[in-house]
């Protein structure tokens, strides 16, 4: 089974030709609602797949909490482990251009009040999955890590929003998620001066003892086990419409195909996928694919 422990928003987006510039005011279209936030977002996805999914988070005693829930419930994720804690769900004002890039900014509300003593014991056993992000706190989130790796669970951590975090932090984590941005600049601040994705990933997944796998948005994505050779897949060709949610989309197909048992060149194919197909309309946890659509476009691939 996998336990997501992460951040639960309501997320408010508005279209427009073009993102603001500091101090510029530009017209957006009427604002949508869609539930989101990186943990929330990655256990629908991993659920879609076809996975067991439990979520651990929080949210705030207002209307936002059961907008912010919607799409989980409907799907079924177990939500016994979400608590109503401060006043405020977390929300993330997103503006979305034309050429579907986008900004976010976020409010955690809650989510800076969840704890890793929610996750329930059983979470934590030799045969499962914890899914970690950066929305939460840092210092809960490792907690959760050294609790889960201690049990012999597998630890998947998406450094999104990116922090440039020491060595160390990674000790407890068995997989790391980058986009290729955060991968440089992860690079970067351990002063690694390769500049290739696949030299990237490469040299970090040596340095830091751990699978890392970075996306590639159009490209695909690549990833190195402790250092060793490069696995790299392509993703199918698509015209974007939103690309909010597609990385955590890649997050939860691949941990889905991972507690499956699936190796970890397939379970990449299907999250890069799942990934693309997830570009497709607008909105965050709407677009999230179907294990059918997955598997619909892979076979015609």
């Amino acid at each position: 089974m996998i336990t997501v422990f992460g951040s639960i928003n309501l997320d408010l987006v508005t279209r427009v030709a073009q993102l603001p510039r500091p101090g510029e005011t530009v017209h957006g279209s009427d604002i949508a609602q869609y539930p989101g936030g990186k943990g929330a977002n990655q256990a629908l996805a991993a659920r879609r797949a076809g996975a067991d999914v439990r979520m651990v988070g929080a949210v705030g005693n207002d209307d936002f909490a059961t907008q912010a829930l919607t799409e989980l419930r409907v799907a079924e994720v177990d939500l016994k482990a979400v608590e109503a804690r401060g006043d405020t769900t977390g929300v993330a004002v997103i503006t979305v251009d034309e050429a579907a890039e986008n900004t976010i900014i976020l409010s955690p509300g809650a989510n800076l009040r969840c704890d890793a003593t929610q996750i329930p014991a059983e979470a934590l056993a030799a045969d499962g999955t914890l899914m970690l992000q950066m929305e939460v706190s840092e210092q809960e989130t490792f907690a959760a890590a050294r609790t889960a790796r201690a049990a012999g669970a597998h630890v998947i951590l998406s450094l999104a929003p990116f922090q440039p975090l020491a060595r160390e932090a990674f000790s407890d984590i068995s997989m790391l998620l980058v986009n290729e941005t955060e991968a440089s600049d992860l690079a970067r601040h351990y002063g690694i001066a390769e500049t290739g994705h696949d030299e990237v990933v490469q040299a970090l997944a040596g340095y830091l003892g751990v699978t890392v796998i970075a996306t590639l948005g159009a490209d695909g994505a690549v990833a190195s086990e402790s250092g060793g050779d490069v696995t790299r897949v392509s993703s199918p060709k698509i015209d974007p419409v939103d690309t909010t949610g597609a990385g955590d989309t890649f997050a939860g197909v691949l941990a889905a195909g991972l507690d499956t048992g699936e190796d970890l060149a397939s379970a990449m194919r299907r999250a890069a996928v799942a990934g693309a197909l997830a570009c497709r309309k607008e909105g965050a946890q709407p677009s999230f694919p179907t294990r059918v659509e997955i598997e619909q476009t892979l076979s015609s691939a």
